[in-house]
């Protein structure tokens, strides 16, 4: 058998090295742990890849109550644990970390499309859009009672505040305005929000200003927290400018930023993409704190009104304009879509049209567009996953109709990984775990609520594969096959995937950015 990447040649030369290393460990009498204690779990054999980005390692891993209690050599004849996981030939990772994607836990808690790819925590309340709750804190108790399949830390969404304080569909907004968004945003603060996320290519974000903007952003300082925004714009031509924007909001407030879902609609040159790393290598040598995130597929999903034009939106009515001026919505559409590579690069994202291009559909009944549409280019789009600040993300959920909600993180590893070698498995899994968990925090938590290393003291979020057999099964035509590959899945030091299956256990819990969880 020939072995084609790297990462295999690896485990088999770290297996080797743990044996060694154990009988060394045996007659020198070196330290290990504490083998009168009975642990829940034990790895054995296995090659850790902890999430800093450095390079494999043999060791084993001891695992109680919900927390990594040791990772290093063990005597395997006096380790006693409940669970023994013979991790041979493959890598022990943190569980991934998702730091934008979408769902109601409430009404889909088991979140097996994200467990299915490695994904033990995700990140809600993106794009400006957070739970409709006048108390945040009480949403965040009713998800942790229904228990969920992961991890779940939460944003407050700039969009659901600005609704809930009863901001005007304007860019002109009163002192008063702006206090009764802080105070929503700093009441989510206070129940453990991350951050605040915005939308700003949505309503009503887009009619924020560069003073609203500042003012929301300026509770975030005293709790730590970062603004996550879904930028003005991603188009080609115009991205550099929202980008700025972002970047002035965060400079205004003297907080972080982070670009969610970073990618360059409309464009298929990779210099439009080396430009906004440029721009952001260059905020970040001032000092400034700018991150973001990037999803493996060049086809996007977003609602249908991204394509229409701001006189066709709120707060003009859409009836007027298809009465009063047919023609031109008629003609900016025709023309949104061609620029968009055309009616054969868009594809319908919902209905019973899921998975036919817009031509076919048109062809068949003649309906207008829809929601998803091939606007990326690959080149632009591996520029972003090599960015060394840009970590993974799906920008899916368990419900949409898009690959990328059960594919993402597995995509990166048989693709980018394994097969392509744009990174390495260390760099990927970094970019999926400890740098993602360093964006909103999660290394600052309590000793035992820390997240996105193989490390002492971290909570037990680990996942145990050979990156070889992982794959990502979903398409276009059928968006919701689970990824495989991975054998264990361990979750707040609950085995909830054993043997590639699900063991039916779900043992995620709502993180809170302000209190011990």
């Amino acid at each position: 058998m020939i072995i084609r990447n790297s990462v295999m040649i690896r485990c088999l030369a770290v297996s080797l090295f743990a044996a060694f290393a154990l009988l060394f460990s045996a007659c020198s009498g070196s330290g290990g742990p504490d083998y009168s204690k009975q642990y829940d779990i034990h790895i054995i054999n296995g090659t850790v890849i902890d999430g800093t980005g450095m390079d494999g390692y043999a060791a084993d891993v001891l695992v109680h109550d919900g927390v990594i209690v040791y990772s290093g050599v063990t005597d395997r004849n006096k380790t006693k644990a409940t669970t023994v996981i013979d991790a041979a030939g493959k890598v022990i990772t943190p569980g991934f970390i998702d730091l934008h994607a979408h769902g109601d836990p409430l009404q889909t808690p088991g979140f097996e499309n994200f467990l299915a790819m490695g994904v033990t925590t995700v990140v809600l309340g993106q794009d400006g859009s957070s739970p409709d709750t006048d108390d945040l804190g009480d949403w965040m108790n009713r998800v942790d009672e229904a228990r969920p399949g992961t991890n779940i830390a939460m944003f407050i969404g700039h969009n659901t505040v600005r609704r809930q304080a009863g901001v005007p569909l304007s860019t002109t907004i009163s002192e008063r305005d702006i206090e009764r968004m802080q105070d929503r945003i700093i009441a989510a603060l206070e129940e453990g929000a991350f951050g605040l996320s915005t939308g700003l290519e949505y309503d009503p974000g887009r009619f924020a200003g560069r003073d609203e903007l500042k003012a929301i952003a300026e509770p975030l300082a005293g709790y730590g927290g970062i603004v996550m925004s879904h930028m003005r714009s991603e188009d080609v031509g115009a991205v550099e400018d929202a980008l700025l924007e972002l970047i002035t909001m965060g400079r205004d407030a003297g907080v972080p930023v982070h670009v969610a879902h970073i990618k360059i609609v409309l464009g298929s040159n990779p210099t439009a993409a080396n430009n906004l790393i440029q721009l952001m290598d260059m905020v970040r040598n001032e000092g400034m704190t700018i991150t973001a995130d990037v999803y493996p597929y060049t086809a996007s999903f977003t609602g249908i009104s991204l394509l229409f034009p701001d006189w066709a939106k709120p707060p003009n009515v859409y009836e007027d304009v298809v009465n009063d001026r047919r023609d031109d919505l008629a003609n900016f559409l025709r023309n949104r879509v061609n620029t968009r590579k055309g009616p054969g690069a868009t594809l319908i994202g919902t209905g019973q049209w899921a998975g036919k291009t817009l031509d076919v559909v048109a062809g068949e009944l003649g309906k207008p567009f829809e929601d998803v549409h091939f606007v990326m280019n690959d080149d632009v789009m591996r520029r972003f996953i090599i960015a060394p600040y840009i970590s993974i993300s799906s920008d899916g959920s368990p419900t949409m109709l898009h690959p990328r909600g059960y594919g993402s993180f597995a995509k990166i590893i048989r693709q980018y990984v394994m097969e392509e070698n744009l990174i390495s498995l260390e760099q990927a899994v970094h970019k999926m775990t400890g740098q993602s968990a360093g964006i909103i925090g999660l290394h600052d938590k309590p000793a035992g609520m820390k997240r996105g290393y193989i490390r002492e003291g971290y909570a037990a979020d680990i996942l145990v594969f050979n990156p070889a057999d992982v794959r990502d099964n979903a398409w276009f035509e059928n968006p919701h096959r689970l990824a495989t590959g991975f054998d264990s899945i361990i979750v707040n030091g609950t085995i909830v995937q054993s043997g590639g299956r699900p063991t039916g256990s779900r043992a995620g819990r709502i993180l809170r950015k302000s209190t011990s969880y």
